[in-house]
């Protein structure tokens, strides 16, 4: 019968101080080179992003919020009623995206929208409407 409880020793290094000293140096230097490498903020993706929205004299705040690989668009709905915003995004080479976005009254919504390739400029088309109940 197996002993589950069994503890299982590193076999990787005998104990010898030579080996000890050199697993040390083999960390420190992992350390380093991880120091070394760039962040993913350093290499992020730089775009532009320009919207233009048709509110039909609606109180929506547009808030873009760009990271990396990825456009989010806030709405804040500061009226009284429920809102229905159309959006459209274009940021060639990839393919207009279009979605549709509910807010109630106020609250925030976010539309995300994911690259798929890379992009140095997005144009988002943001058309606001009452909602029909």
């Amino acid at each position: 019968m197996r002993d589950t409880n069994a503890t299982v020793q590193p076999t990787a290094c005998c104990g010898h101080v030579k080996c000890i000293a050199r697993l040390r140096v083999a960390i420190v230097l992992g350390g380093l080179l991880a120091l070394a490498l760039p962040l993913p903020e350093a290499v992020a993706q730089n775009y532009s992003v320009r919207i233009m929205a048709t509110l039909d004299d609606l109180d929506v705040r547009i808030e873009p919020v760009t990271n990396t690989g990825m456009l989010v668009i806030r709405l804040t709905n500061k009226n009284a009623i429920k809102v229905r915003c159309d959006l459209r995004y274009d940021a060639p080479p990839q393919s207009l995206y279009r979605t549709t976005t509910y807010v109630d009254p106020g609250k925030t919504e976010q539309s995300v929208f994911r690259a798929r390739r890379e992009w140095f400029a997005v144009n988002v088309n943001v058309e606001c409407k009452p909602a029909k109940e």
